[in-house]
């Protein structure tokens, strides 16, 4: 078992989405199999008050983020998609989690789909069966993560918990180098 210390990183990953928003919780260093936290999946109805959708999913991942306390929160990077309704609901729910990660200090990850399934099954044209399945074993679980949204948050904070540790090296290695 992973124990959260100085070189572990506990990750939030979220799957915007209005109708259903994806979320996962890691823990882990780069190099070793992330640990399974937390998976869910928050749901608001489609003919609800886009008001009232969107404070429904910041109690609600305000609430993962006081239960949970992870140390950095990644997101999925919204792309363009020929549905604008769609991109649009998908990019409110992303803002929101970003605010209340900033809300409580913590660093924000955006990571496009690509870059996701690159990290998580070395294919950044992986479809979504090879992602769950990806998830599934890298996490040791039974059975897939249902929905789907829950799956891709998983990968989202796998991807961050392994890229980000390597790019905060990367950052912490040039600042040394500049001081020099």
């Amino acid at each position: 078992m992973v124990t959260r210390d100085g070189d572990t990183m506990r990750v939030l990953g979220v799957d915007p989405g209005l109708t259903r928003c994806g979320l996962g919780v890691v823990d882990g260093v780069p190099g070793r199999p992330p640990v399974l936290v937390g998976a869910g999946v928050l749901v608001t109805p489609a003919n609800a008050d886009i008001a009232a959708r969107l404070l429904a999913l910041e109690e609600n991942i305000d609430r993962w983020l006081a239960e949970y306390r992870p140390d950095s929160v990644a997101v999925e990077r919204v792309f363009s998609q020929h549905n604008v309704r769609t991109v649009m609901g998908t990019a409110q729910a992303g803002a929101v989690a970003v605010v209340c990660a900033a809300r409580r200090g913590l660093p924000v990850a955006l990571h496009t789909p690509s870059e996701v399934k690159a990290a998580v099954t070395g294919s950044g044209r992986a479809g979504k069966d090879q992602v769950t399945a990806m998830v599934m074993r890298l996490l040791r679980m039974d059975a897939p993560p249902r929905p789907a949204d829950t799956a891709d948050a998983l990968a989202l904070a796998i991807c961050h918990l392994w890229r980000g540790g390597m790019q905060r090296r990367l950052a912490a290695a040039a600042g040394a180098g500049g001081r020099a």
